[in-house]
């Protein structure tokens, strides 16, 4: 399977050879010792995300928010939360990510606020006024519950107003009114009324700010589902496209990636990227020891990129085609290796593991995004942590303060341990970021040269060509063809299970000569037709035909 064209005509340039790092504002690094990460621990930081090789930044939340959600409640779009700065202090970290050539998106919540938000106040009123009457999904009575689907997710008795209103996720997360693409009841309103047309002009008005802050785009948050009744997502693209249309001619860098299925936000959407971690097959990827679901029956599978020889690629590749198919046109999937949401993939993996894992973030058909941490092979936390400001256990444990030292706190935080936000690891021998520097087999350091090369090599940018050559069936290797003849062509060869495996090449190379340009501590080889695997093993090679 290759892909027609060499470049993605729908990606800023500045995008294609991007590498993001995901920051987590409250678990970075704390400035003033209050045990909470800030913007302007962020800034100090700059300058070590920018030695990794990453060229952007993916800002988690840092909205004015009662943090029932971690800031994905948002209180006022307009507003950084006091804990960490003001309005200044992120406009200074969008200023200085620029002068040192990293772009900063902001994570977008478009689809609820917090019951905190004024908008939300005002529309709660026994007699609210309008538009804000209707920026929120209301049914008509007290009495009447939605019905089904809607009653599950229904408030009901919150306010004087006579109504139950509709959440997102908590019950503190009213969701906002953008539509019914087909109503069929009488508290839905089309997304033509003029209240929930104010309320899509007011969002582009949130992203406008922002980017005249100096934000260069926007992760956006459930993406694909803002619009009720909407089983083809027409109105969902609509919503997106006019959105991308109004904002680009403005700043015509804009960058949108989103949260959703790809073929729902990538088909004439106007995004020009979403992840694709929800989805069938992904559990058996990366991570051990988790449980899958395959067809609705609960199943225990090792992951691919483990030294297990059961680890299956496929089922997740398979589900990838469908979505590149219907996509390939339209923008790029990303294929997350970790993020604030999933738990760390650090489980059971040597460093060596790990940097192969960080190999097919580099080489594969995608945008590549790192959470922090994970570039020094960051562990999940125990369970048992408290839950803490919506997390609960599992996000929990893949949001703890980032291990910079080996001096209090691990150099998170001067405060006492007692305040921070959440504990760092109990094991005082922990990885950190002062001990990976200064091993030159660390992971950071095989992180960093995997960057420069996603960096520089027109064949690994986003939207060039891929050709899948080898699936990973359990044991065996994952290799594909990137580039073309006018970027040059990469073979990729990635195979993660433990033991010694022949991989024969495809007529289409023999012949061909190689020069191998990365590859792990036993890298793999080329002998003659074939590809060697001495153990868990990978390599990149140029193809010189």
């Amino acid at each position: 399977m290759t892909q027609n064209t060499s470049t993605s005509p729908v990606l800023p340039d500045w995008v294609r050879s991007a590498v993001f790092y995901e920051l987590y504002p409250q678990s970075f690094f704390d400035s003033d010792g209050d045990g909470i990460g800030d913007l302007e621990g962020a800034i100090r930081k700059l300058d070590y995300v920018k030695s990794l090789g990453a060229t952007a930044i993916w800002l988690n939340p840092f909205f004015a928010s009662p943090m029932r959600d971690a800031g994905y409640d948002v209180s006022d779009y307009y507003a950084v939360d006091p804990r960490y700065g003001t309005n200044q202090t992120a406009k200074t970290l969008f200023a200085s990510a620029k002068q040192r050539g990293l772009r900063v998106i902001v994570d977008l919540v478009p689809g609820h606020t917090s019951i905190d938000h004024p908008w939300f106040k005002e529309s709660a009123r026994m007699a609210p006024s309008r538009p804000f009457k209707n920026w929120y999904i209301w049914t008509n009575s007290a009495w009447d519950n939605g019905g089904e689907p809607w009653s599950k997710k229904m408030i009901h008795g919150y306010s004087n107003r006579n109504g139950n209103f509709l959440i997102n996720f908590y019950w503190s997360q009213p969701a906002l009114n953008f539509g019914f693409a087909k109503p069929d009841r009488p508290w839905q309103l089309p997304t033509t009324h003029e209240d929930v047309q104010a309320l899509w002009a007011e969002m582009r008005n949130v992203m406008r700010f922002w980017l005249e802050m100096g934000a260069s785009g926007f992760r956006v948050d459930m993406a694909d589902s803002i619009i009720r009744n909407d089983p083809d997502r027409t109105e969902t693209r609509r919503f997106w496209r006019l959105a991308r249309e109004e904002l680009s001619r403005d700043f015509p860098d804009l960058f949108l990636v989103a949260e959703g299925h790809p073929s729902s936000v990538l088909d004439g959407s106007g995004f020009h990227s979403a992840f694709m971690h929800w989805a069938n097959g992904y559990w058996q990827v990366f991570r051990q020891g988790q449980t899958v679901s395959q067809s609705g029956e609960v199943v225990h599978a090792d992951p691919y990129f483990s030294r297990s020889e059961n680890g299956d690629f496929r089922p997740y590749l398979e589900t990838w085609k469908k979505e590149y198919a219907a996509t390939r046109d339209g923008g790029v999937i990303s294929v997350p290796i970790g993020n604030h949401d999933l738990p760390r993939f650090a489980v059971g993996q040597s460093d060596e593991d790990l940097a192969m894992i960080f190999a097919f973030n580099a080489a594969w058909e995608s945008i590549p995004f790192i959470y922090y941490g994970d570039e020094i092979g960051l562990r999940q936390q125990s369970s048992d942590n408290p839950i803490h400001e919506g997390h609960y256990p599992t996000r929990n444990g893949a949001r703890t303060p980032m291990q910079w030292t080996r001096e209090r706190n691990f150099g998170f935080s001067e405060c006492n341990p007692a305040r921070l936000y959440l504990p760092v690891d109990p094991n005082p021998s922990a990885t950190c970021v002062e001990s990976q520097e200064s091993d030159p087999n660390a992971l950071i350091h095989a992180v960093r040269r995997l960057n420069q090369i996603r960096t520089t090599e027109p064949a690994l940018f986003a939207g060039s060509p891929i050709e899948i050559l080898a699936e990973g069936a359990p044991g065996e290797p994952l290799v594909f063809l990137r580039g073309d003849k006018t970027t040059g062509q990469i073979l990729c060869a990635l195979k993660p299970s433990a033991g010694p495996c022949e991989w024969v090449l495809p007529n289409s190379l023999q012949g061909a000569s190689f020069v191998r340009m990365a590859g792990g501590r036993f890298p793999a080889e080329i002998a003659g037709n074939r590809i060697l695997f001495k153990d868990a093993s990978w390599g990149f090679f140029k193809t010189i035909r």
